[in-house]
């Protein structure tokens, strides 16, 4: 892809990205997202009518008067988007590849996240992370994310989220809403990979505890189901493995199939343990009504 190539993609995406998050999913995101807790703010003297349990008995002593803790909701939140950069996001059959849709949702929430002044980054992983944008305000920066969605080619081509959850709980200390997205073509990930050799509780689930963990699954209409179009060469995209698969056989395409239906109730069961709100969008699919309904979750 030439640069030229690359400002009109970018120009593209900005265009019906920007105004999504700034006509439709604005005021959802701050619904949901905004005002989590209560932050200090200050320390001033006592008023009649404050409340006495917010007294600092520490200032009240060396002052002699009595002074009260003031707090303030938080207001400013840090957005992470944990993008799927492996091998598989290259796949698409019918209107666009995975990567095309991954870039579009990751770009209309890094939009909605500066849309209400909040700071936004992205983890790019494979089967460990490619790269770190740390967390900004400003629509340089976003812009800066989507060059990147569109244009960054990583250096391996497998799956390792926990690896990606992992880094998230390392590198970001105070609570932020963390987007997970991917086709989750990662069979370790259901398994609850431990996190810690002390406590062994699972990478997924110490992530979904210090953070507003939310999974978006970006999929295709072929990753759930075979045509019947006879002899068929396949290659995984992450393995690079090769096989003939004859899909004019009727047991063939049900062990497909039922293959993608094991993988999603393992998904399903996953995000059921650890309280992880999760969507899944297929990429011939208009994805306003799946993030709708992940704000309203």
């Amino acid at each position: 892809m030439t640069s030229e190539e690359l400002l009109q993609r970018v120009r593209k995406i900005e265009i019906k990205t920007h105004g999504l998050s700034r006509n439709i999913f604005a005021g959802e995101y701050h619904s949901q997202f905004k005002g989590r807790g209560m932050a200090f703010s200050e320390v001033r003297e006592y008023q009649p009518g404050d409340d006495v349990r917010s007294i600092d008995w520490n200032v009240t002593a060396r002052m002699n008067r009595p002074y009260i803790k003031v707090y303030e909701e938080e207001r400013e939140l840090t957005v992470m988007l944990l993008v799927d950069v492996s091998g598989s996001r290259n796949f698409g059959t019918i209107s666009q590849m995975k990567r095309d849709t991954m870039a579009e949702v990751a770009a209309t929430l890094a939009f909605s996240t500066i849309e209400n002044n909040d700071k936004v980054g992205v983890i790019f992983f494979s089967d460990r992370v490619e790269k770190f944008i740390p967390p900004k305000k400003g629509k340089s920066h976003v812009l800066h994310i989507i060059r990147e969605l569109l244009s960054f080619e990583p250096e391996h081509t497998g799956t390792n989220i926990n690896a990606a959850l992992q880094y998230l709980t390392n590198a970001q200390k105070r609570r932020c809403a963390a987007f997970l997205i991917s086709d989750f073509m990662d069979s370790e990930f259901t398994k609850g990979f431990p996190g810690s050799r002390n406590t062994g509780v699972p990478t997924v689930t110490i992530a979904a505890r210090k953070h507003d963990l939310n999974a978006i699954q970006i999929y295709d209409r072929r990753d759930a189901e075979l045509p019947d179009v006879g002899l068929l060469k396949v290659r995984d995209p992450e393995t690079g493995a090769r096989v003939w698969a004859d899909t004019s056989l009727e047991s063939v395409r049900e062990a497909y199939a039922k293959a993608w239906r094991d993988q999603q109730q393992a998904l399903d069961t996953l995000y059921t343990k650890t309280g992880i709100h999760n969507i899944s969008i297929r990429t011939d699919e208009d994805f306003v009504k799946a993030l709708m309904r992940l704000f309203k979750q």
